[in-house]
């Protein structure tokens, strides 16, 4: 990092701080158990990979469109209430995972985790927008963020292997606990300090959510990046769910090893070039990020496609390639949101990425199908081909915007 990056870090709120060293914790014991979910219903209730797909899937579609309407009531009423709730969901939904003994309540407390992540998420973004004023900054806190918690994504399935607890049910207790500190500092961040009290009192009364739909309907260039960037999602969200039931129905050798391995890649990936390639792409503009990241996706997918599956070498460079794009791709898309959005709607839309969920939340529905009837390389020739629609919607998307307005613009248009 250079010197003007540790200054802004440096003009940080504590309340900001405390997002961030927040989502660190509870992510690092989220990713004890969570990628392993898919084994645990395996393995428990002898699932196949369409029905697995058909739990997580339905679950997160609901997320994502109530993480729409999440961010607009964090515009009207404020950002303090919906973080407190999505934290305290959030550990309400890890503690029913840890004593769930049927599949019903396995159901009913993974679609609970997922309607609280998309709660948090909107309003945890918009927040940081509305503490630092200044664009730059914006973009390093919003950076350091997705770094934070990808350091917590390299060590959780890390420490849960060696502790023996990535595929045990209890782990999910440590997450119900992390979720519940979190809870805790953020209402005291709100509670006692200038700017959280300044940020709570925070309401655009203006902001509902048929007003919210006018807006973002004239915006046609925003919607466009976002049903672009909802296939982005739904294409990398292969490497999680749909990977692990590939790999594990194929007979990988030491498949939990392999599959922990895997994310530890992609976390230190993360970890270690996300700042330097931030450096070296610091003069690109977002859309120049995005196209190459989509690229790098691209050559990932069809690794992954033609990858011998007793090949681990194989495996583990496809997910370097796969973790490299994401280290590109997905702080940028949260810049992209941030540089879009109207300051006065910046929660409603952040509540609209929430529809990227819908992306991530098909794919392992589709993913299961494909696995279980044509096989996992059918499935990443699939993502490949959907790569080179992604770019060709970014092609149009720039086409558009060069006869377009402003967002703001149009919100004072439209009153």
């Amino acid at each position: 990092m250079d010197k003007q990056w540790w200054q802004g870090m440096h003009g940080f709120p504590l309340l900001v701080w405390i997002i961030l060293v927040g989502s660190f914790f509870a992510r690092g014991t989220y990713f004890m158990v969570w990628p392993f979910l898919a084994i645990m219903l395996y393995d428990r209730f002898a699932l196949g990979a369409a029905e697995i797909g058909v739990i997580l899937s339905v679950s997160a579609v609901v997320a994502a469109l109530l993480g729409f309407y999440v961010g607009t009531l964090s515009d009207r009423y404020g950002r303090r209430n919906l973080l407190l709730l999505g934290t305290g969901l959030n550990g309400l939904a890890f503690a029913l995972l840890a004593q769930a003994g049927s599949l019903p309540v396995f159901i009913a407390a993974i679609s609970l985790c997922c309607v609280a992540q998309s709660t948090w998420q909107s309003p945890s973004s918009a927040l940081i927008g509305d503490l630092l004023p200044e664009q730059r900054t914006r973009e390093l806190a919003l950076q350091l963020r997705y770094f934070l918690i990808n350091v917590g994504v390299a060590f959780g399935p890390l420490v849960g292997v060696w502790a023996g607890l990535s595929a045990q049910q209890s782990t999910f207790g440590l997450t119900a606990l992390s979720y519940l500190a979190l809870t805790l500092a953020i209402a005291w961040g709100f509670a006692f300090t200038a700017t959280g009290r300044a940020a709570g009192r925070r309401r655009n009364p203006d902001a509902t959510l048929s007003s919210t739909i006018a807006v973002l309907r004239k915006d046609r260039v925003f919607l466009l990046v976002v049903l672009a960037n909802v296939l982005t999602f739904f294409i990398y969200a292969h490497f999680d769910s749909s990977l692990v039931q590939y790999l594990k129905r194929s007979g990988a050798p030491q498949v939990v090893e392999l599959i922990s391995s895997m994310i530890l890649i992609n976390a230190l990936t993360i970890v270690l070039l996300q700042f330097p390639l931030l450096r070296l792409l610091g003069h690109w503009s977002v859309r120049q990020r995005i196209v190459l990241g989509l690229m790098v996706l691209a050559v990932g997918q069809l690794w992954f496609a033609v990858n011998p599956m007793g090949w681990v070498a194989g495996w583990l460079g496809a997910s370097f390639v796969v973790s490299l794009a994401e280290t590109i791709l997905f702080p940028t898309m949260s810049i992209q949101i941030d540089q879009m959005a109207p300051p006065d709607r910046r929660g409603s839309y952040f509540g609209a990425a929430a529809f990227y969920a819908l992306g991530w939340s098909a794919a392992p529905l589709f993913g299961g199908i494909v696995i279980q009837w044509w096989g996992g390389a059918v499935l990443y020739w699939i993502c490949f081909g959907l790569c080179g629609v992604v770019l060709l919607m970014y092609r149009w998307s720039a086409t558009a915007q060069e006869y377009g307005q402003p967002a703001q613009r149009r919100l004072s248009q439209t009153g």
